[in-house]
């Protein structure tokens, strides 16, 4: 089984040279049934990376541009009355696909924004009293802007939560950006990639991150994580218990992408920065930030 998830991301870290890390974390977010928000300027790759892991798992894709007067209708769908049989008949909206890139999500406004949280928290979606199921998988991954820059809405704590992950792309290193520069234009590699398992695979391979054997000093591990986060007056209210399910949630689907069969404390100081840092509230006129918290966590607590 870990020979074909290397050969994975072996396919997948041609198309997105030098970012080996972040395909892996990307990678195991989606083993972990989970959401992921993409944060960083324009023209790293974000976008390619989308294509690229609905393509290597052949999944249906969609892409909605969140724009400042885009409306909840556009994403989820809604009803258009027939005038043949005289009644609405329900019109699914881009949400309704195994993969969504949500693009430049926190350029819409937060009602905009909302009409993902049902969608990724419960696989559903509810319009005028009816409820519709989303396809499984569901994976969505939202590409976020920089808040500095102009026209943003900074997304609400409520929809960080939702992500499972959160990561940055960056700067490729010079000898990748070389490579890249010399070589075949991203879009015609991603134009000519073939699906390389089944979504019985991928669905198989969830079950089995999901089961994966987690021990009671890890999960120790986890709460003496959690419990130092709500020390810390820096930290705001801390780490809620969400927050440590995904981090083992992504412990795990880290530990099965190296091909183990339980779950080490290096797992968990891995997906660390990527789990909580986009849960941390920081505290007005401190200077620390979520990832400077994360690394004050993990450096703090000792592993049981």
């Amino acid at each position: 089984m870990s020979v074909a998830i290397t050969d994975v991301l072996a396919r997948l870290d041609e198309i997105l040279l030098g970012k080996e890390r972040a395909v892996r974390l990307a990678f195991c977010c989606l083993l972990a049934r989970g959401h992921l928000l993409i944060e960083d300027i324009p023209g790293v790759g974000k976008t390619t990376l989308a294509h690229a892991l609905a393509k290597v798992f052949g999944l249906d894709f969609r892409r909605v541009q969140f724009t400042s007067d885009l409306l909840p209708a556009d994403v989820l769908g809604n009803a258009i009355f027939d005038t043949v049989s005289r009644q609405f008949v329900f019109h699914p909206g881009p949400i309704f696909a195994q993969m969504l890139l949500a693009d430049e999500v926190n350029r819409a406004t937060p009602k905009a924004q909302s009409a993902l949280l049902e969608a990724m928290e419960e696989g559903q979606v509810t319009i005028d009293g009816t409820t519709h199921l989303l396809p499984v998988p569901f994976f969505v991954i939202a590409t976020q802007n920089p808040q500095r820059q102009i026209g943003t809405y900074p997304l609400p704590e409520s929809q960080l939560d939702r992500f499972l992950m959160r990561l940055e792309l960056g700067f490729p290193g010079r000898l990748a950006e070389k490579e890249m520069l010399a070589g075949q234009d991203r879009r015609d590699l991603i134009r000519n990639l073939q699906p390389m398992i089944s979504v019985e695979q991928l669905l198989y391979w969830q079950d089995n991150v999901r089961n994966l054997h987690v021990a009671d000093t890890v999960r120790d591990y986890i709460l003496d994580l959690l419990e130092k986060s709500r020390q810390m007056d820096s930290a705001g209210a801390g780490l809620s218990p969400r927050a440590g399910l995904a981090l083992q949630r992504c412990a795990q689907a880290w530990a099965y992408a190296a091909g183990r069969e339980m779950v080490v404390p290096e797992d968990v100081q891995a997906v660390a920065p990527n789990v909580i840092a986009h849960r941390l509230g920081t505290v007005t006129g401190l200077e620390d930030t979520g990832l400077s918290l994360t690394e004050k966590i993990i450096r703090t607590v000792p592993v049981r």
